[in-house]
């Protein structure tokens, strides 16, 4: 019984990870019709309008029992309402940023190479733990020079130049790292799925801002790439999302991200096979060399004997 549930599991995380890797082929396509701000902004929206049903569902399948136990107390309930507002606001500023940061460098680089780069948030998340004194173990390390080797060749070209999506795309790897580690800090004290519904139109809010001062939106122009706008918000937001949250139920961890990581793969074969991206030698060197230092990042660490 328990290896039918880890099969399911399993094949709900690779589920994950295929809508997730073929999301940067909709933010692409998407790209032809609207800005990239707009683009993040109804996502956003759309994506926080369907984990309401999503919240609904899992409360009555699934009901919070630390979270009804609080709501009982006036004082504990409108602290745990602080408390999740607050997070919801910091995961949907970082959010926000790092989105609508991939949506503006993936403009300028392929489908592949960005689905790699971002995937870099692996070997960031403990390096910045570092500064909130999280020990990194010897394979984070050698997994960071595998990753640095592997961007060398994925970004810098023969004339010792990177692209300016490449950059951007870096960025958007950098603010993700934060975004998990604010949700790491605020997930252990409120309800996962209802703090991201919140950071969904927080960020859709960050990103509107930004596209009615740099962009001109328009209605026919949102209507024109609704089919990408609509996979990347529904499909790889809401319900990737709720993907995910099933999938590691009872699975452990380190596998479970192993699973997830098959996003940056994915990335490339969908731009190859749907866009007709082609990458070069020396990308594809970066490409496996990015994937080792992903795989790397997550291994368990061996105890040593006290």
């Amino acid at each position: 019984m328990r290896n039918t549930h880890q099969i399911r599991n399993s094949l709900l995380l690779f589920l994950t990870a295929l809508i997730w890797g073929t999301a940067f082929v909709a933010q692409s396509v998407g790209m032809e019709y609207v800005g990239p701000l707009t683009y993040t902004c109804v996502r956003s929206v759309i994506a926080g309008i369907m984990l309401i049903p999503c919240i609904a569902f899992l409360n009555k399948v699934n009901p919070n029992e630390r979270e009804k136990e609080i709501c009982r107390d006036e004082k504990r309930r409108k602290d745990y309402q602080k408390t999740l507002l607050a997070g919801g606001i910091c995961c949907g500023l970082a959010l926000g940023a790092a989105s609508s940061l991939q949506q503006i460098g993936i403009q300028y680089t392929t489908v592949g190479k960005a689905g790699f780069i971002t995937t870099f948030y692996i070997i960031l998340v403990p390096i910045i733990g570092l500064f909130f004194k999280k020990r990194c173990g010897i394979n984070v390390w050698i997994g960071v020079f595998f990753a640095l080797a592997g961007l060398y060749f994925l970004c810098i070209t023969e004339g010792f130049s990177i692209g300016y999506g490449d950059a951007m795309v870096f960025f958007c790897a950098l603010a993700f790292s934060v975004h998990i580690l604010v949700i790491d800090h605020f997930t252990q004290l409120v309800d996962g799925v209802k703090m991201s519904c919140i950071q969904f139109f927080v960020a859709a809010i960050v990103s509107g801002i930004g596209m009615l001062i740099l962009e001109h939106p328009d209605l026919h122009s949102i209507l024109a790439a609704w089919i990408p706008i609509l996979y990347a918000g529904a499909l790889s937001s809401g319900v990737g999302y709720t993907l995910q949250i099933i999938g590691q139920k009872g699975m452990n961890p380190t596998v479970a991200s192993l699973i997830l990581s098959l996003e940056s793969v994915i990335s490339v074969l969908a731009g190859m096979i749907i866009l007709h991206e082609n990458l070069t030698s020396r990308e594809v060197l970066g490409c496996i060399l990015m994937f080792i230092a992903i795989i790397l990042a997550q291994l368990p660490e061996k105890k040593t004997a006290s």
